[in-house]
């Protein structure tokens, strides 16, 4: 399967188990790499045949920066959702990352990966 990877998409948001976390809030990055047929796309040269990523990289922003949410495995989903709402994607993996996790003595970084797909119903 064909893919796209959107990495380093870095905004301010307010999700956190802490209570300071959603009133403070913190960066949060997040990467993407967006599972979809590229064949036409690539014979075509056309947009209208591959995904516009402006349009998930723009979701990605405006989920992280206006809901909050206790757990950042909750904020992964969500975005994984509105991902695969978009046109011609199949699977998206998200890895959200909190740089700056408020742990005492803890100056590593916090990931959630996360892999949801399109599942066809008959």
């Amino acid at each position: 399967m064909d893919k796209i990877q959107l990495t380093g998409i870095r905004c301010y948001g307010y999700t956190g188990f802490l209570p300071e976390e959603q009133v403070l809030g913190q960066w949060f990055e997040v990467d993407l790499t967006i599972s979809l047929d590229l064949v036409a796309a690539g014979e075509s040269d056309c947009i209208e045949h591959t995904l516009d990523y402006r349009g998930a990289i723009a979701r990605v922003k405006e989920i992280v920066k206006t809901q909050k949410y206790a757990l950042i495995e909750k904020l992964a989903t969500a975005i994984a959702k509105t991902i695969l709402e978009l046109d011609k994607v199949e699977q998206v993996r998200v890895q959200l990352s909190k740089p700056a996790a408020p742990i005492p003595d803890f100056g590593g970084r916090i990931t959630i990966d996360i892999t949801r797909s399109n599942v066809m119903q008959s």
